[in-house]
């Protein structure tokens, strides 16, 4: 019996690796597949991992319609018996309600990866109509872990390495600035504990503070040190 199984967790927790190895499994045991993905780092029609692994895919553009996706193919003689999904946040809930039809009147499996929720801890809205439809949401096993060693549970944005909680909800990281922009900084992605993600602290701002005489006997808000600021405004 095919299910619709949403695979949540923070970034750096296997997400795509697992995409991938699912993948790799499914294709040797015969059965035919399709790989989606949406807004890789790597760049369009493509899941990467960060342990190197990458491998080609159908981008999934705001247009795509996974009924149809699959209806082509197999019309055409291809085998569709699963989906892949990478990057599943980034769906629209349309799409995800379509993936949930392809499973209760095609029969085909969908495996779908993401992160739950975004740098601002909101849900995404492809995220949140996952978990209202998944047979199962399943939460990877693999801790990414915070600067300082505990178990990361939030994704944070930064900008030139100060944690932002502001902006565009959809937005690739690792951005280098252009000649276009050359003042708009580097944006990147970290994950983090609940607690530094509440007090701001990044890895890089916790090693500003670190080369720093502090006072106090406690941490303190990167964003409030006055190191913090000089280097966002460069």
């Amino acid at each position: 019996m095919a299910e619709l199984v949403f695979f949540s967790g923070t970034m750096d927790c296997g997400k795509s690796t697992l995409a991938l190895q699912m993948d790799h499994n499914h294709r040797a045991r015969g059965r035919g597949g399709v790989r989606f993905s949406c807004n890789d780092r790597a760049g369009d029609s493509t899941i990467s991992s960060r342990l190197g692994l990458q491998t080609d895919a159908v981008e999934v553009e705001d247009h795509t319609d996974f009924w149809d996706e699959v209806v082509v193919r197999r019309t055409s003689g291809l085998r569709v018996d699963y989906l892949i999904c990478d990057e599943a946040q980034f769906y629209s809930p349309p799409q995800v309600e379509q993936l949930a039809r392809v499973v209760d009147e095609m029969d085909v499996d969908v495996f779908a990866f993401g992160i739950t929720s975004d740098f601002r801890t909101r849900l995404f809205p492809g995220s949140q109509r996952l978990i209202e439809l998944a047979d199962r949401v399943q939460v990877l096993q693999v801790e990414a872990l915070c600067w300082c060693g505990r178990r990361a549970t939030q994704n944070a944005r930064t900008l030139n390495g100060i944690m932002v909680v502001e902006g565009e909800q959809v937005m690739v990281g690792d951005v280098a600035p252009t000649d276009d922009a050359p003042f708009a900084g580097v944006v990147g992605y970290e994950t983090l504990c609940r607690r530094h993600y509440m007090r701001r602290v990044t890895a890089h701002g916790a090693n500003l503070m670190a080369g720093a005489d502090q006072p106090l006997p406690f941490d303190i808000d990167a964003c409030l040190w006055p190191g913090a600021g000089e280097l966002h405004r460069q």
